[in-house]
């Protein structure tokens, strides 16, 4: 049987140290502060990007470089192996359509090679739960078909709910009006927003206050899991420069489902720009999105 690579985004927001010893190929998104440019290998601390965020710099997010995908997954071509590739939501990027264009191109050049691209409609840990998945199939004997299979049939029970402390953050990133984000501000409302279908995000709820907000994702979670209950790949929590809260999710989560498969992640500059600091979400599996 063909041995596959399984290669991903570095917006996964997966522990580098999994995906190094998993032997994952990871193609760099792109993000800039103040115009300034960051990714591949010229990073930010999660620290120094969130404090320029609460310094009102300006951030944005770009997508991965068509010219840096057609040079990873050639090299994989190269040494004969065929490709399996996660990738972050084709709703919320451009990427997905340069990684589909850089996947064409190869498979042209190297007749040989098949490379499967699995569009998760989803983001940070959504992506590795997804990754994870693969792994396992690829170290149980799987594969390149069986193990795509697999992480496709996944797809639609990907569950993303976060919740943002800063309103103003969704505003500029064009997610609410400047009105909503002032009067939301004033109130203290704090809005619960998922990744649907479609891999959009969408606002699926509001309560007052952060701890309500933390407790309302454990209630929507409760809601979803259905017969995944007990088929959980990972409980991620990921959060944007507030581990404290992440850490007080994640107990939450522990005491209503009593699950020790929790991974507690930082949000990366791909989501983290326009969630802002203080965000803070959860991922997992369930019957419906």
């Amino acid at each position: 049987m063909k041995d596959f690579v399984i290669t991903t985004e570095s917006n996964s927001d997966m522990p580098k140290e999994f995906l190094e010893e998993n032997h994952i190929c990871v193609i760099p998104h792109y993000y800039s502060i103040d115009d300034q440019v960051y990714g591949d290998g010229n990073e930010l601390t999660i620290k120094e990007f969130y404090d320029a965020m609460r310094a009102r710099k300006k951030a944005a997010t770009m997508a991965s470089n068509p010219a840096v995908i057609l040079d990873k997954f050639t090299e994989i071509a190269q040494s004969g192996k065929d490709i399996l590739h996660i990738s972050f939501s084709s709703a919320l990027s451009g990427g997905y359509n340069n990684i589909m264009s850089g996947a064409a191109e190869v498979m042209e050049e190297f007749p040989g090679i098949k490379i499967n691209v699995v569009d998760t409609l989803s983001v940070s840990l959504g992506e590795g739960i997804l990754i994870k998945a693969a792994v396992d199939m690829q170290s149980q004997g799987k594969s390149l078909e069986e193990t795509t299979d697999y992480v496709q049939s996944l797809v639609p029970h990907l569950c993303v709910q976060f919740t943002v402390d800063d309103l103003n953050h969704l505003y500029r990133g064009g997610r609410l009006s400047k009105t909503t984000a002032i009067v939301g501000t004033l109130a203290n409302i704090k809005p619960i927003l998922y990744v649907d279908d479609q891999g959009k995000l969408v606002a699926l709820d509001k309560t007052r206050g952060r701890k309500k907000s933390l407790n309302l994702l454990v209630k929507n979670m409760a809601q979803r899991l259905g017969s995944f209950k007990d088929r959980q790949i990972f409980i991620g929590v990921v959060h944007g420069d507030c581990e404290e809260d992440a850490l007080y999710l994640a107990q939450l989560i522990r005491q209503e489902f009593g699950y020790d498969n929790i991974l507690i992640q930082p949000v990366g500059p791909s989501i983290g720009a326009h969630s802002g600091p203080g965000a803070i979400g959860v991922l997992f599996l369930g019957d419906h999105r």
